[in-house]
């Protein structure tokens, strides 16, 4: 199994959310890459880049002790415990980290990643920090599951559907940069022959920005290049995207999407 940029803003984020939940100063983490291997990809709050790419096997260290067991796992003083094996010591060493939480990631009873929290002192990490660490590798699995759905709409769908989803935002971005109403109204009109139920679901009702950011980031637009297309600014498009989850009640950006195209709004 391979990474893509998407899975690693979703591990960025998740280890910012962990931070903020547990308090703990540094966070890191990754996804199996291949059978029982997993690659720390993301660093958050760290100090050097020992642990960067480190490649982490089923059953070696804490991590892997996570991933052979599915379950998380503490550690008070990594280098001086006697609950896992050491091959990893010379990393987390040169890291300075002595306290250490590890939270699988686990989707359909998979294991696809693991979370790490850690301090550089060897104090105990009580219950909260572990539920708050649990809860963001949480957030992981439910984007990841959004994510696989979405991928096997795609390969289901037959080739040139990607092709359909970027012409659909191409034309909406244009859309907004026309000032003769009739010609405006007529494109918006091409863009809704693309949709599922031709305008969106009476149920979920979004304004036409917010499909315009919505429609750019099904395309893989990051919200720089969202924000080029729509000529309007990065914040903007970040403004239109919160509003867009929160009337899709989506989590992420993905969820987001997936909720959209199920409501007709985009294809």
């Amino acid at each position: 199994m391979t990474t893509d940029a998407s899975d690693a803003v979703e591990m960025r984020n998740a280890l910012l959310r962990l931070r903020r939940g547990t308090g703990l100063p540094i966070a890191f983490g990754g996804l199996l890459e291949a059978g029982q291997q997993m690659r720390i990809s993301e660093l958050s709050g760290t100090a050097t880049h020992a642990l960067r790419s480190l490649v982490v096997t089923s059953g070696t260290g804490l991590g892997g002790k996570t991933v052979a067991l599915s379950r998380p796992c503490v550690v008070t003083d990594y280098s001086a415990s006697r609950q896992i094996s050491h091959e990893y010591d010379a990393p987390v060493a040169a890291e300075g980290l002595r306290s250490v939480l590890a939270v699988p990631v686990v989707v359909r009873h998979r294991v696809r990643g693991v979370l790490y929290g850690a301090l550089r002192t060897a104090l105990p990490l009580g219950g909260r920090m572990l539920d708050a660490a649990v809860e963001a590798a949480r957030d992981v699995e439910r984007a990841l599951v959004v994510r696989d759905e979405a991928r096997t709409l795609v390969a289901g769908a037959g080739p040139g559907w990607e092709q359909v989803r970027e012409a659909h935002a191409a034309l909406r971005a244009l859309a907004g940069r026309i000032t003769d109403p009739e010609l405006r109204a007529e494109l918006l009109g091409a863009c809704a022959l693309l949709t599922a139920e031709n305008g969106g679901s009476a149920r979920v009702r979004l304004a036409p920005r917010e499909v315009d950011v919505l429609a750019c980031v099904a395309a893989g637009a990051t919200n720089a290049v969202a924000a080029d297309r729509l000529g309007v600014t990065p914040e903007t498009v970040k403004g239109y995207l919160r509003s867009a989850m929160r009337k899709l009640r989506a989590r992420t950006r993905g969820e987001a999407v997936v909720a959209a195209r199920r409501a007709g709004w985009l294809p």
